[in-house]
């Protein structure tokens, strides 16, 4: 008895591996992201997705530029509604930090820049920028400091990714120390702006 495999268009089977590659990148780490790999989870040969992406590198690009997009949405939608409702910046900083962390986008661009694809951030910055000029747009009074919070924020998340773990360990902090940290410097932000 043969198996029959669907047919999918392009665009199916290029979110199909984009989605497979996701999953990879949680469950194994972003060295598990290969053409090979990704291919045998959807069941599709490895030159169907060379035709798609070119390289596991091209793989990896497209998959971080969707997880930008994606992540971004939220953290902007989230963003929105702390500003609405006056509310402590924290669930901008969790969605921030999870991105990074437990949705593996640190580990994803730290991988690809030490594997010597320079422009791996690209898609990231990019789609972070747009969410912080489309914030700046709605408090054009804020431009500068919401440039400086994003900032912070972003490089606390990826430094948290990679070693906030062993680090709080180390020193003896409860591990969302970092996340703590960064709620806290955006709050006090806030209420400097209030008052100033």
């Amino acid at each position: 008895m043969s198996i029959v495999r669907k047919r999918l268009s392009p665009e199916e089977s290029r979110i199909a591996a984009l989605e497979a590659a996701r999953a990879l990148l949680i469950e194994e780490g972003p060295q598990a992201l290969t053409l090979k790999a990704v291919a045998a989870r959807i069941g599709r040969t490895h030159a169907n997705l060379l035709h798609h992406f070119g390289s596991a590198a091209g793989l990896q690009k497209a998959l971080i530029a969707s997880m930008a997009d994606s992540i971004t949405a939220k953290i902007g939608a989230a963003a929105l509604k702390a500003k609405q409702e006056d509310q402590n910046p924290r669930e901008v900083v969790d969605l921030t930090f999870d991105a990074f962390d437990k949705e593996g986008a640190g580990a994803l661009a730290s991988w690809m820049i030490l594997s010597g694809n320079h422009d791996a951030l690209d898609p990231i910055l990019e789609a972070i920028h747009r969410l912080v000029d489309d914030l700046a747009d709605e408090h054009s009074d804020r431009k500068m400091p919401l440039h400086e919070e994003t900032l912070q924020l972003v490089l606390m998340a990826l430094g948290d990714a990679l070693l906030g773990a062993p680090m709080a360990r180390a020193l003896g902090l409860p591990r969302d120390k970092a996340r703590d940290l960064a709620c806290a410097s955006l709050f006090a932000s806030r209420q400097t702006e209030t008052l100033g």
